[in-house]
């Protein structure tokens, strides 16, 4: 009997999600557009990591980098409108943690 085969897009869309920091990446930009130390400091991510992140989710239309030419130059992130459609995934994942996970104070 041959065995099943995963979708590949499927297989895809959790190799994404699944590399570490992304989809806590994605989860902090729900709240707006942000600049790099917002994220970095909320998330608790070194810069190569998160620079990293960025550049793959760039790549792949979930987050848009803009930069404004101020003095100095300010750079924001935010979500496409993929990266906005992951929303319900992501809050449902956390609505299962929420239910199945103890937070380390409970422990």
């Amino acid at each position: 009997m041959a065995q099943p085969t995963i979708c590949p897009k499927f297989e895809k869309a959790i190799s994404l999600l699944s590399q570490r920091w992304t989809a806590l990446v994605v989860y902090q930009l729900l709240l707006g557009t942000q600049r790099f130390s917002e994220i970095q400091s909320a998330i608790g991510i070194s810069g190569k990591v998160l620079s990293d992140r960025l550049k793959d989710l760039e790549q792949q239309d979930i987050v848009k980098r803009e930069v404004i030419p101020d003095t100095p130059v300010i750079i924001e992130y935010s979500l496409t409108e993929k990266g906005r459609s992951m929303e319900p995934i992501l809050r449902t994942i956390e609505s299962w943690s929420q239910d199945w996970f103890q937070s380390e104070s409970e422990v």
